[in-house]
Order: C-alpha cells, then structure tokens, then sequence
C-alpha cells in the first residue's frame, strides 16, 4: 500500500510539473515571440525564395476500449530550424479531424535564428483537435536551406498508466528557385 501511495504522489508531481512549466489554455498564454524571443531574428528583407510545408498528424484523443474510452493527451509541436548559417520564417495551424482549422497560432510570419527551437503547446483539456488533429508547418527562406526539423509530442495518462510517443512532420510541399 505504501509503494501504491508513492508511485500515485509521484506520477501526480510529475504531471503537476509538467503543467506548470508548459504554456497553458488554448495554445500559448505568452505569444511566440515573447516566450521564444531568444529564437527569433529580424525577418530577412531578400525574397524568400524557397518555400516548404510540413504536415504534421497529432493525437490530442485517442479512442480506447473499442471506442468506449478517450484518452486526452497534451501536444508539444516543436519546429526546429536545421540551417546553420539562414533564418527559417514560417506559419503554423491546427486543425481537426474534420480537416477545419481550430487555430492559427501565426498571424504573422516569424523568423528562427540558425539552430532555434519554437514550439508550440496544446494541453490535454483542449479537446478541438479530435482524434484526427494535425498541425501545418509552412516554411520559407531567403535560398537553398536544410529542412526543418518539425515532430510533436503527445503525453498524458490513462487510469494509472502514463503515454508519451511523438510524431515526426512529413513534407507536403517543397517550391524551390526556378
């Protein structure tokens, strides 16, 4: 019994620390740009003349138990700019199930320094995205680049047991120099 009481104290602070050092509600409560200000650069003045997007399938809700039971995870979409040397500019939107946009978390075009990280967090009471939600990563650069680097991470438990697994962004578009 003693075991069974530490491990529940356990898993509850590390979900408690897990909440508390993610951005809460709907999306960030910090924009992009205050919470990664450290990541961002000016964006760059040139014609952004190569241009990409990723898709990025995401499991806010799991149907469990031949469909009697949804598990609720929270999702950290991470974009990472693989360039050394260019600044990444790019949007990023969610959508659900049914394919209809929930939110778009770039009004505006931002740009990643060299080797930055943004991310982006929905947390396990956000329910929008479904079953079937997704993430479109749009990106742009001035010229030849690595591609980013885009996955999402899904966590969140279940009765006594606890889930992670990621999903890695998969090209849909790539418009080079012609």
């Amino acid at each position: 019994m003693c075991h069974s009481l530490i491990g529940r104290f356990f898993r509850a602070s590390l979900l408690c620390l897990l909440m508390m050092y993610a951005p809460m509600a709907n999306g960030q409560t910090a924009g992009i740009e205050q919470t990664f200000s450290g990541s961002l650069t000016a964006i760059p003045s040139q014609n952004l003349g190569v241009s990409g997007a990723f898709y990025v399938p995401v499991y806010s809700s799991v149907a469990m138990s031949q469909g009697k039971l949804r598990a609720d995870f929270s999702v950290r979409l991470s974009i990472h700019n693989a360039s050394e040397t260019q600044p990444l500019v790019r949007r990023i939107a969610y959508f659900d199930t049914a394919g209809k946009m929930v939110e778009n978390y770039r009004k505006a075009p931002v740009a990643l320094k060299p080797f930055s990280t943004i991310e982006v967090f929905v947390p396990a009471t956000d329910v929008r995205g479904g079953t079937g939600a997704n993430f479109v990563v749009d990106w742009a650069a001035t010229g030849e680049i690595a591609e980013p680097v885009v996955e999402a991470l899904m966590f969140g438990g279940v009765g006594s047991g606890h889930y992670a697994f990621v999903s890695q962004g998969r090209p849909i578009k790539i418009v080079g120099r012609n």
